[in-house]
């Protein structure tokens, strides 16, 4: 794994303390949050968020307020200068990126393209 460094993604106070509830309700302080792109939806990419123990060695570390945050480099060359978030609201909750090197997304916002 890479040496953990600042990277032009961030996570918002709210991201970050959602998270360490989850961590701790699992109660594996090893945790990581793994954020990443795939293929899908009608504008055909996708955002992902998962919790991961395994760190790739090509992987990006972010760690804030003792949050790590991992990005594959593939994932991360559509994050650039993007922002991490979590919202709770009448439609539920749900962590999602505010970025701005999306040029598109569908009308319910769950998938975006770069082009």
């Amino acid at each position: 794994m890479n040496e953990m460094i600042r990277f032009p993604l961030q996570l918002t106070d709210s991201a970050i303390n959602r998270i360490k509830t989850l961590i701790a309700e699992e109660a594996n302080p090893h945790l990581k949050f793994r954020v990443y792109i795939t293929g899908g939806g009608c504008s055909g990419l996708q955002y992902g968020f998962t919790f991961d123990d395994k760190v790739n060695e090509e992987d990006i570390a972010i760690e804030k307020q003792g949050v790590v945050l991992i990005v594959d480099p593939i994932s991360l060359q559509y994050l650039l200068g993007g922002l991490v978030d979590y919202s709770e609201g009448l439609k539920g909750s749900r962590f999602f990126i505010i970025n701005p090197n999306v040029q598109t997304t569908c009308s319910c916002g769950s998938s975006f393209s770069m082009t």
